[in-house]
């Protein structure tokens, strides 16, 4: 097994030491820009990535921002496809319940009533 040069360690330590400050300013100012903005003002004066964020420091408020903000985006849209596989089944469940009530001889109008599918829908069925 390789061992990871004293550089690249370093860096990977710094680099944790950052994501743990945004962390902890998260907890302290409750806004994701103000945590990340203090993180990175925090390491440049303790000299951490010290020279990286003083160059790319507001590249990577952004960066970070749009990763969290995708990772919201990602939540929000699996509830949404979790939502419209429920009302796809409730549909689906309508319509079989539908079907079985038309085949035992049930009146559209009743049909509707008890599923709440329009008469256009159960004359479809």
């Amino acid at each position: 097994m390789r061992k990871i040069p004293n550089l690249l360690r370093n860096k990977l330590s710094e680099y944790s030491t950052f994501i743990a400050k945004i962390y902890a300013y998260l907890e302290e100012f409750e806004i994701l820009e103000d945590a990340i903005e203090k993180a990175v003002k925090y390491c440049e004066k303790h000299g951490i990535l010290r020279e990286f964020l003083e160059i790319h420091g507001s590249e990577v408020l952004n960066m970070l921002l749009e990763e969290w903000n995708m990772d919201d985006a990602l939540a929000v849209a699996r509830e949404e496809a979790r939502e419209e596989g429920r009302e796809e089944g409730s549909e689906e469940r309508s319509n079989t319940i539908a079907r079985n009530a038309l085949a035992e001889g049930y009146t559209p109008e009743s049909i509707q009533k008890i599923t709440g599918l329009s008469l256009e829908e159960i004359s479809k069925l």
